[in-house]
């Protein structure tokens, strides 16, 4: 069991087909820590809103390890994001908590070092979704094709003895309109933070993990596991590291 100061993860997506609930389960029965993050997207009601809900066994179990570690002393803290912005309003009128998981719109955080950083999920810092949401919705139905589209074509490729090989992290790397947008969220969501006096930012929201300085701010984003099975951690010495359990998952059992 690897032990942490601190874990952040988002963009679950539990309750949707894009999901990788089979490494998250392997993710979170290996790692444990003092406070768990979950920043944002986590439960994927715009799935439930369009009729796609989609809920295996396997969904409940990450739930019932999330709640596990809280009933056994880590101290669980909910972000909420754009997927589960219905509990937004409830989270801003009165003290949320389920089952030892306290809810929130945001929060501050004090890493080992003494660094203030600002907990957010990100999507109020993306023009996209603040401007424009009915294009926002059309793009997150062209992404649920793409995973599609992916699954089959891993499916494809593992039984001919190939990697496995992300269409969609593909795409954010080579389409020039798609590095244009996720370098814009990290200009906004860094400048943001200068100005209210933050040593830098954690959070998710465009599932590209990344750490990285921005004109003096410390940007951090934890990625998600539907693509990038990824975690940001912090260590009891006060590193900050991203965790790509894809990597671990072969050494270690499930």
């Amino acid at each position: 069991m690897n032990q942490y100061k601190t874990i952040f993860i988002s963009d679950l997506h539990l309750g949707s087909k894009g999901c990788n609930s089979k490494l998250l389960n392997n993710f979170l029965k290996h790692n444990n820590s003092d406070v768990l993050y979950l920043v944002g997207d986590i439960v994927d009601i715009w799935k439930l809103k369009k009729g796609k809900w989609y809920w295996p066994q396997s969904h409940t179990n990450v739930v019932r390890k999330i709640l596990g570690k809280a009933k056994n002393g880590t101290k669980v803290k909910y972000i909420l994001g754009n997927h589960d912005e219905s509990f937004r309003l409830w989270a801003k009128e009165y003290d949320l908590t389920f089952g030892n998981i306290h809810i929130l719109n945001q929060d501050e955080y004090v890493s080992v070092s003494g660094k203030k950083f600002l907990i957010t999920h990100g999507d109020f810092f993306d023009g996209i979704t603040r401007m424009n949401r009915w294009l926002y919705y059309l793009g997150d139905t062209a992404y649920d094709i793409v995973l599609y589209l992916n699954i089959k074509f891993n499916f494809i490729r593992s039984r001919i003895g190939l990697p496995y090989w992300s269409m969609s992290k593909w795409l954010k790397k080579n389409v020039k309109k798609a590095l244009t947008f996720i370098v814009d969220f990290e200009k906004n969501i860094s400048k943001y933070c200068k100005k209210k006096n933050f040593d830098g930012v954690i959070c998710g929201h465009i599932h590209t993990p990344e750490i990285k300085n921005i004109d003096g701010v410390i940007y951090m984003n934890d990625g998600d596991f539907v693509e990038s099975c990824s975690a940001l951690v912090e260590t009891h010495d006060g590193e900050f590291k991203l965790i790509f359990w894809e990597e671990y998952e072969s050494s270690t059992d499930n």
